[in-house]
C-alpha cells in the first residue's frame, strides 16, 4: 500500500497539534476535564476502546457485545442512583444527548394541548435550553437566589396543565447549588408533571458526598435522570448515561420505523451507527473501579473542594457563592469590602493563568425579574486536585493579592472604542441579523479579529455581559465557526 503520508509523520503531527492544547492531565484545567489520577484507568479504558473499535453501535443483536455493556453499566447506574427494578435507561454520548432525549420523551408522553412547557430554574444547563429550541417547547426560567439557589415555592407556583417536563440539578454547574428536588418532584408528581433530575455533574460523585439529603430516584416523583460518565465516572468524552421511571415512559425516547426499502431501523439515542469506544471504556472502569473505587475518589475530591472553599473564603476582596454541593464551586467579588479591597473573579482567573492553572470565567446575568446574577469565577475538583492543592492554593492566593482593588470592566470600556452610531445600532432591538462578513468584521472592532481569542479572557466576558444575547450569541457563532475554517 503506498500512504499519502506515513503513519509516523502523521502522528507526529497529531503530537504537535496536542502540545499546544490545554493540559488534560495534571489539575492544571479546573473544568471540562475530569482526572482520576490514575494511569491505569487511562490504559485500560485505550485498551478496551481498541478492542471495539470496528463495532457499530447501531446494532446490538449484531454486536452483542454492546447490548451487555450497556446493561452493565446501565444496572450499575440504577443501583448507585437508587432505582428499583422499574427504572430502566439508555447510555448515550454525553450529558446533551442525555438531557435532550430526556425532553423529548416528556414532550412525547404529555397530554395537554397547545404547546408545552420546560420548567426550569435559570440555572439548569443550557442543553435544556438548546432541548427546547430543538423540539419545539416553551422555555420557563425561574429566577434563583443571589446564592445561586431556588425557591422550591416559586417552582411549584409555576406548575400548570401546559408543563410538560419540570427540571431540577444535582447540583447545579454555574454554583453548584442542590436545588429543592424532594419538594419540586412531590409536588410534580401530584399534578402528574414528569421531573428530570440533573445529575450530569453530581451523578457519579454525590452517592459518596457527606451530609446530603436524598436527591436521586429515592425521591417519590422523579421519572428520569441524566449522570454522566465522562465525569467522574473518569470515562473518555463521550459517554453518559438517562435513566427513566417506567418502561411505558421510556419508550417514547426511542425512535424506529420501518417505512423505508433499507433495514428496520429502531434507534434508544439520537444517533444511529456510533462507536461502542466509549461505552466499553466505560464498562472497563466501572467494572474495575466499583464502588469502594468510586467512593475513594469521591473522598479526595470532598476533601480538595472543603479546603479550596476555606481557601477562596479566607481571601480578603474574594467570597464562594452560596453553599456548594459537590467538587464545584464558584466565586464572586465580595461586595461588603471597600472596592480598592476587592477582587474581581475574571482578573483573578486571568492571573491564576499566569501561574499555570486554568480557571473558569462565568459571565454576569439579568434575570427575568431583574435581578442580576454577578460574574463570577468556576472550579470544578477532581481527584488528582489534591496532588498538586499546594501550589494550587499558592496560585490563587498570590493572583488575588496581585489584582486586588482593580476595578472590573465594564460595558463603557468595552464599548467606548466604538463609534456612538455604531454601538446605538448594536443595542436596538430592530438591528437586522448580522451576515457571517459583518459579524467577523465586528468581532475585529472588538480586538478579537482573526477568529482567535484574546490571551485575557475578562474583556470578551465583559463585552459578552455588555451586549443583548442575540447579539453576543451571533458574535460568538461566528468566532467558534471561524477556528474550524481552513
Amino acid at each position: 500500500m503506498i500512504f499519502q503520508e506515513q503513519p509516523a509523520d502523521i502522528l507526529a503531527r497529531l503530537a504537535e497539534l496536542r502540545a499546544a492544547d490545554a493540559p488534560t492531565h495534571g489539575g492544571r484545567v479546573l473544568s471540562y476535564v475530569y482526572d482520576s489520577g490514575l494511569a491505569e484507568l487511562d490504559e485500560l479504558a485505550a485498551a478496551a476502546i481498541r478492542a471495539v473499535q470496528p463495532v457499530n453501535g447501531l446494532d446490538p443483536t449484531t454486536f452483542t457485545s454492546v447490548a451487555v455493556m450497556e446493561r452493565d453499566v446501565v444496572a450499575f447506574a440504577r443501583e448507585l442512583l437508587g432505582g428499583d427494578e422499574d427504572v430502566v435507561g439508555s447510555v448515550t454520548t454525553g450529558g446533551t444527548e442525555s438531557c435532550l432525549l430526556a425532553v423529548k420523551t416528556a414532550r412525547d408522553n404529555w397530554r395537554g394541548e397547545g404547546t408545552p412547557r420546560l420548567l426550569a430554574p435559570v440555572t439548569v444547563h443550557a442543553a435544556f435550553q438548546k432541548a427546547a429550541h430543538y423540539f419545539g417547547l416553551t422555555l420557563d426560567l425561574v429566577p434563583v437566589l443571589p446564592s445561586g439557589a431556588v425557591d422550591a415555592t416559586t417552582i411549584i407556583e409555576r406548575m400548570d396543565v401546559d408543563v410538560a417536563l419540570v427540571v431540577v440539578s444535582a447540583p447545579s454547574y454555574p454554583h453548584a447549588a442542590l436545588d429543592p428536588i424532594a419538594q419540586v418532584a412531590a409536588a410534580a408528581l401530584e399534578r402528574g408533571i414528569d421531573c428530570h433530575v440533573d445529575a450530569c455533574i453530581g451523578g457519579w460523585v454525590l452517592p459518596f458526598w457527606s451530609e446530603i439529603e436524598d436527591w436521586d430516584f429515592r425521591v417519590l416523583g422523579v421519572t428520569s435522570m441524566s449522570a454522566d460518565l465522562h465525569k467522574f465516572g473518569y470515562s473518555p468524552k463521550g459517554v453518559s448515561v438517562l435513566l427513566q421511571r417506567g418502561r411505558d415512559r421510556q419508550r417514547s425516547q426511542y425512535f424506529a420505523t420501518t417505512r423505508w426499502p433499507g433495514y428496520p431501523v429502531v434507534n434508544p439515542t439520537i444517533l444511529g451507527s456510533k462507536s461502542a469506544g466509549a461505552l466499553a471504556a466505560a464498562w472497563a472502569i466501572l467494572r474495575a473501579l466499583g464502588k469502594p473505587g468510586l467512593a475513594e475518589l469521591s473522598a479526595s475530591c470532598e476533601r480538595s473542594a472543603r479546603e479550596l472553599v476555606e481557601t477562596v473564603s479566607a481571601i480578603e476582596g474574594l467570597r464562594v457563592v452560596g453553599s456548594p454541593v459537590g467538587p464545584l464551586f464558584a466565586v464572586a467579588a465580595d461586595d461588603s469590602v471597600a472596592p480598592e479591597r476587592r477582587v474581581d473573579p475574571h482578573h483573578w482567573a486571568d492571573q491564576v493563568r499566569g501561574h499555570g492553572f486554568l480557571l473558569q470565567l462565568q459571565p454576569a446575568l439579568v434575570q427575568s425579574d431583574g435581578a442580576v446574577l454577578p460574574h463570577t469565577t468556576h472550579l470544578t475538583i477532581t481527584p488528582v486536585t489534591e496532588r498538586v492543592l499546594p501550589e494550587l492554593i499558592a496560585a490563587l492566593t498570590t493572583a488575588a493579592d496581585q489584582v486586588r482593588g482593580v476595578a472590573p470592566i465594564t460595558a463603557d470600556q468595552v464599548l467606548g472604542s466604538l463609534p456612538p452610531a455604531l454601538v446605538a445600532s448594536l443595542a436596538s432591538p430592530d438591528a437586522p441579523p448580522l451576515d457571517s462578513a459583518t459579524a467577523f468584521a465586528l468581532l475585529g472592532e472588538f480586538g478579537i479579529g482573526g477568529g482567535e481569542l484574546p490571551e485575557r479572557m475578562a474583556p470578551l466576558l465583559a463585552l459578552i455581559s455588555a451586549l443583548p444575547a442575540a447579539l453576543t450569541e451571533r458574535l460568538l457563532t461566528e468566532l467558534i465557526a471561524r477556528t474550524f475554517e481552513a
